[in-house]
C-alpha cells in the first residue's frame, strides 16, 4: 500500500500553480506596489513578541524608561518596514537571454537590475523560484547591476525558463520583502551526450562515386592514414598520433570517396531491444555525442532524421545546426 501524500504539500504545490498561472510571462519586470509582497521573518516575530512582552512588563510596573525602549524599538521596526520595501520597489529586472545548453547541465541565466532611483539599493537575492541557490547584488544610484544565476534543464527541447524570485531582507532582517517573475524566454536544451559512445559509423560511398569504394578497416569513418614524407603538417592528425606514437595524416582521397552520416533510424534500430521512448532519447544521446566528436576531428558529416537531412559539412555552424535539429527532432 502506498503512502498518502502529505495534504499541507499538496494543497502548497496546487497553490503555487495557480498563483504562477495568474502571472503573465514577460522578460522584463517593474517593481511596483502590486507585484512585491512583504511579510515578517523568523527574527521579525520574534522580536514582536520581544516588544510585546516589554510594553505589558512596562504597563505593569509603571516603567517610563520601559515605555521609552518599547517605543524606541517600535520604530526602527516600522521604519525598517518601510525601508525594506523601498529595497525591491521601484527595480527593474530585464533578462538577457540564455545560450543553448546540453540537458542534465547548468543552465545560466543573466539579469539586469536597473535602479532609477538616487539611493543604493542594498542586499538583493535572486533564484529560481524552489531552488534555494541565491545571488546577492547591490545597485548603485541610477545604476545597474548584472546578476547570475542557473537552474538544471533535465529534458532536451525548447524549454521554459523557470520562475524566479527576488527578495531582501535589508536593513534589519526582521521582514522579508519578495517577488515573482515568469520570464517569456525560452532556452534550447540539447541532448545529453552519450558519455563513452561506439566508434563512429563507417563511411558511405559519395552519391555517384565509384561503386567500389571500400570502408575503413579500422572500424569507423576516421579519415586518416598514415603519414608519407612530403605531407604538410596541417594534414597531420596530432591526437591520434599523441595517442599512438604514430604520425597520421588526413586521407583527402579517401575523404573524396566516402561521406559519414550519423543516421537516427539506423541507431534506433541497434537500439531496437529498449523501449521506444528510451531507444530514442538514447539515440538521439548517441547522436550527440558523434557529432561533438566528429567535429573535433575535423571531419564532414551529415545527420538523417525522421523529417529532416543535413548535407555533410564542417564548421561550428554546421555543428549548431545538427545540435538544434537534434533537440527538436
Amino acid at each position: 500500500m502506498t503512502p498518502t501524500r502529505n495534504p499541507v504539500t499538496l494543497f502548497r504545490r496546487r497553490f503555487q500553480a495557480w498563483f504562477e498561472s495568474r502571472m503573465p510571462r514577460q522578460d522584463s519586470a517593474v517593481l511596483t506596489q502590486r507585484n512585491v509582497y512583504i511579510l515578517p521573518t523568523r527574527p521579525g516575530l520574534m522580536l514582536g513578541l520581544t516588544l510585546l512582552v516589554l510594553l505589558i512588563a512596562s504597563i505593569n510596573y509603571q516603567l517610563n524608561l520601559g515605555y521609552l525602549l518599547t517605543f524606541m524599538l517600535t520604530g526602527a521596526a516600522i521604519i525598517g518596514i518601510h525601508v525594506c520595501h523601498g529595497t525591491l520597489t521601484g527595480l527593474t529586472m530585464h533578462l538577457i537571454a540564455p545560450d543553448a545548453c546540453f540537458a542534465g547541465a547548468s543552465v545560466p541565466l543573466g539579469i539586469q537590475l536597473n535602479n532609477p532611483s538616487k539611493r543604493t539599493r542594498y542586499g538583493i537575492g535572486l533564484a529560481a523560484l524552489g531552488s534555494g541557490h541565491w545571488s546577492w547584488a547591490d545597485v548603485g544610484p541610477q545604476g545597474s547591476s548584472k546578476v547570475h544565476i542557473s537552474f538544471v534543464a533535465n529534458t532536451r527541447g525548447l524549454q521554459p525558463i523557470p520562475t524566479l524570485t527576488a527578495e531582501t531582507r535589508f536593513p534589519l532582517g526582521t521582514f522579508r520583502v519578495w517577488t515573482v517573475w515568469r520570464p517569456a524566454t525560452q532556452v534550447l536544451i540539447y541532448p545529453a551526450p552519450e558519455p563513452h559512445p561506439p566508434p563512429l559509423p563507417l563511411g558511405e560511398p559519395r552519391t555517384g562515386g565509384a561503386p567500389t569504394a571500400q570502408r575503413h578497416t579500422t572500424g569507423e569513418f576516421d579519415g586518416v592514414r598514415a603519414y608519407r614524407r612530403g605531407d604538410p603538417l596541417k594534414l597531420i592528425v596530432w591526437k591520434k598520433a599523441a595517442k599512438s606514437d604514430d604520425l597520421v595524416s588526413r586521407d583527402a582521397q579517401q575523404a573524396q570517396r566516402l561521406e559519414l552520416w550519423l543516421d537516427l533510424a539506423s541507431v534506433e534500430q541497434s537500439l531496437r531491444s529498449r523501449a521506444a521512448g528510451a531507444a530514442r532519447e538514447q539515440a538521439l544521446s548517441r547522436l550527440c555525442a558523434w557529432v561533438l566528436q566528429a567535429e573535433s576531428r575535423g571531419l564532414r558529416y551529415g545527420l538523417r532524421l525522421a523529417s529532416r537531412e543535413l548535407q555533410p559539412d564542417s564548421g561550428p555552424a554546421h555543428q549548431k545546426n545538427c545540435l538544434q535539429a537534434l533537440a527538436l527532432a
